[in-house]
């Protein structure tokens, strides 16, 4: 978990734009096609194999190599894709997928970088089987395995004890594929639109002996691009990822604009950001939008990562329970909100607001007061009561620790005066960088941290799932196991109350109290249109970009 958190929240990637040609170098194009877009990745992608990546670099360059059967409209609903429609049986418990018949593999086999007969053939559902199969597959270790447990003997191929072939997932046909559940499940339809749903050629899998995604030759494409060339020296420079367009995949249905994206991978993010104040390039995703004129720029935000408190649970004063109680119920979230800027906002729920439930966000749907637990006179009470408990006078100065970065320092001060006003102690805050951060975290060398949680993908319960699963966030069996139950709930009209009921569950056992809900960033030049960030995986992707001089 502290792997996927930690390589979620890097600076990941600036998206620089050229104004070149399409094949034809037809640069003059009115309705923004055929440029090539350069990009900077920050660091290699671990990997191209969407059932295994996790990594923003990854998720990046996926998001324009694949798709899926489904995908993510911009309301956060799952919407078809590749899937032409699909039905769900009466219990719930049945979901058939009827493909479309334009989507197909290319690999260029030849690099003559145009599409041939024989490198093109379709996508079949026997492609989305195999898929499926090698997520539950435990050898995988694929990071989304949990999630598809809900899948009828999922769960015993993901511990090991039947093969991952012996799921019910199979191809009725070529061109319909048949999924039996578990249990019926809301979330179920979101999953399918996550690239660890889309599809894997079995027949390419095996010819790649081991080094599928690690290479350009072990990649080919069902998506807007494909891989040209990718060249990666862990001690030299030049190091690139070169894509063109799938000319296979752009139809007048469902057309890709860019004709080429060309990445360049760098180590550091700040250069990147200099590269970009230096208008040597014109889009990049970030946490910190400072410095960027709207006049000058388009700015798409969404808040989608949630800043909460978690405690040492072997610091002797933060693991007292009326401690941590004391300070909970001293945060005047409503003196934060007087505060705060529109980067971020105080949080009374642990899920942000970016996730979207039946259309709307989430937090539009949950009430956000039932979680406010401000009580100055109380949280006095309780101070006191951990001063008896510890028998100490005072508790001297508390230190939380926060990455630097993530929210304006003077909002978090904010918070500090709160709790010296109201308890008559000091916090004192000490920003670090993410690296350490969390090397603070993993030596136990801390008392508080202002503690950032995101969800793999838009879903409240890849949000809470996150949280459950988290090192450094202790759960009751209690927590687990109504965290857990999410996945089992059969309408997602119902989710709203689910949802609520295990925030509550969390935030009054103080195993993490939210405080802050955090932007992230797209910042592109007013010429851009039509780059789609999401903010959970940190993709970006290409495929209807835009570029208007």
């Amino acid at each position: 978990m502290k792997r996927i958190l930690a390589l979620i929240l890097a600076a990941s990637f600036v998206l620089p734009l050229f104004s070149c040609g399409d094949e034809s170098d037809d640069t003059s194009r009115s309705d923004g096609s055929g440029m090539m877009y350069n990009a900077s990745l920050l660091n290699n992608p671990e990997s191209l194999d969407p059932q295994y990546a996790c990594d923003e670099a990854s998720n990046t360059v996926i998001a324009n190599l694949y798709s899926g059967l489904m995908k993510f409209a911009d309301d956060g609903t799952a919407v078809c894709c590749n899937a032409e429609s699909y039905t769900v049986s009466e219990d719930g418990l049945t979901y058939t997928f009827n493909l479309r018949s334009d989507n197909y593999w290319f690999f260029d086999e030849n690099d003559d970088d145009t599409v041939d007969d024989d490198e093109c053939f379709p996508v079949t559902a026997e492609d989305y089987v195999f898929a499926l199969q090698r997520v539950l597959d435990p050898e995988m270790q694929s990071p989304y395995s949990e999630y598809f447990t809900c899948i009828k003997g999922g769960e015993a191929a993901a511990n090991g004890t039947s093969s991952a072939d012996s799921i019910e997932v199979y191809a009725a046909d070529s061109s319909t594929l048949v999924i039996q559940l578990e249990y019926p499940s809301a979330d179920f339809i979101n999953l399918m639109a996550t690239p660890a749903a889309y599809p894997c050629n079995e027949e390419f899998f095996l010819s790649t002996k081991g080094r599928y995604g690690l290479d350009d030759d072990s990649v080919m494409s069902n998506g807007a691009f494909f891989v040209r060339q990718w060249f990666y020296d862990a001690y030299g420079s030049n190091n690139i990822l070169y894509m063109k367009k799938n000319s296979a995949n752009s139809t007048d249905e469902n057309r890709v604009y860019p004709s080429f994206l060309s990445f360049t991978i760098e180590k550091s993010a700040s250069d990147i950001r200099e590269m970009f104040l230096d208008a040597e390039i014109d889009c990049f995703t970030t946490l910190n939008k400072n410095s960027f004129e709207k006049k000058k720029y388009t700015i798409e935000s969404q808040q989608s990562i949630t800043l909460g408190l978690i405690f040492n649970s072997s610091d002797k004063i933060c693991s007292n329970e009326n401690f941590k109680k004391a300070l909970c119920y001293s945060i005047n979230r409503q003196s934060l909100s007087d505060e705060a800027d529109d980067d971020a906002s105080a949080a009374y729920g642990i899920i942000p607001p970016a996730v979207n439930l039946l259309g709307r966000s989430y937090r539009d749907l949950s009430a956000d007061t039932a979680f406010d637990t401000y009580d100055a006179g109380k949280a006095a009470e309780l101070c006191s009561t951990a001063k008896s408990e510890l028998n100490a006078e005072s508790f001297g100065t508390i230190t939380m620790l926060v990455i630097s970065g993530t929210v304006d320092s003077s909002l978090v001060h904010v918070l500090s005066r709160e709790w010296q006003d109201a308890l008559g102690f000091y916090v004192s805050i000490e920003e670090l960088s993410e690296e350490d951060f969390y090397s603070r975290l993993e030596d136990g060398d801390y008392q508080l941290a202002l503690y950032p949680v995101r969800g793999l993908y838009n879903s409240g319960i890849s949000v809470l799932e996150q949280v459950a699963g988290d090192e450094y966030i202790q759960l009751s069996d209690s927590a687990n196991a109504a965290v857990a139950e999410l996945r089992k709930c059969t309408d997602a009209s119902e989710l709203v109350e689910e949802f609520t009921a295990a925030e509550k569950m969390i935030i009054d056992e103080m195993a993490y109290v939210p405080v802050f809900y955090k932007n992230s960033y797209l910042v592109m030049e007013s010429e851009n249109e039509d780059i789609v960030y999401d903010s959970f995986s940190g993709a970006v992707s290409f495929r209807n970009a835009k570029h208007f001089d």
